[in-house]
């Protein structure tokens, strides 16, 4: 059975998809091969790597001489995975991936997909015992919570390396679902979410004259890498007819 897909550049159909089964691999590179993956650049190896498939994940070899490959995640927000030359059977634990490849000045890429992603009930209920402490508590009926998710929304939304929305941004992209929203009330928030989520201290712990640069971005870095805020979330951005109450 196939558990790996793999999506030549500018694929027209699902007949140009390239699939393998656990225990088999093909090549790719700018020399045609057999059932491999061929991919015409003069910037490109002849035999550049090797894609193996491994039950729902993958590995991935670099067979270039100098060029360290890099393997992202189209929709983690920026989660990516370097290949170094040279390494060989490294493994890629994304379900969607998008392998990128330097090549004389360009970057080249195609997407290998792991559909069969396996997963088994978390549901502990029946264990004897105190349950464990969240790692962060978050309220998503709050607006704090949106607040972040804003803040997030681009990122989410395919762009990772996108820059995070100024504080005017923000407020705007909140008064359809929270009319009476303000700067100083999104500042607030932020700085609420810094110490909730132990970015910083709280008022009884800070040093006086004490600033913390970058809180969006340390925000937006935990909440995306840790998956507090993912796409389905950002429905609490939408217009409601009253805004939820902190």
């Amino acid at each position: 059975m196939y558990s790996i897909i793999v999506v030549p550049p500018s694929c027209g159909s699902v007949a140009e998809q390239l699939r393998i089964g656990t225990g088999e691999h093909i090549e790719f590179g700018r020399a045609e091969s057999g059932g491999g993956l061929t991919i015409a650049h003069a910037g490109v190896p002849r035999v550049a790597g090797e894609i193996a498939a491994h039950r729902t994940f993958w590995l991935l070899s670099n067979l270039s001489e100098d060029q360290t490959y890099v393997v992202e995640n189209p929709e983690g927000a920026g989660e990516h995975i370097k290949v170094a030359p040279g390494r060989v059977d490294a493994p890629v634990p994304f379900e969607l991936s998008r392998v990128t490849l330097p090549a004389a000045g360009d970057l080249l890429s195609f997407d290998v997909w792991a559909p069969r992603h396996a997963f088994r009930s978390v549901d502990r209920r029946a264990l004897d015992g105190t349950g464990t402490v969240p790692a962060f508590a978050l309220d998503r009926t709050k607006r704090y919570f949106a607040v972040l998710a804003a803040l997030c929304e681009r990122r989410l939304r395919g762009e990772p390396r996108a820059p995070l929305p100024a504080v005017e941004e923000i407020v705007e992209r909140l008064r359809p679902s929270w009319p009476k929203v303000s700067r100083s009330a999104v500042y607030w928030n932020i700085d609420y979410l810094a110490v909730k989520l132990r970015l910083r201290p709280g008022p009884e712990a800070a040093e006086p004259g004490r600033r913390t640069h970058g809180k969006k971005e340390s925000l937006a870095s935990l909440a995306l890498r840790f998956d507090l805020v993912r796409e389905d979330d950002l429905l609490v951005l939408a217009p409601v007819a009253s805004g939820a109450e902190r």
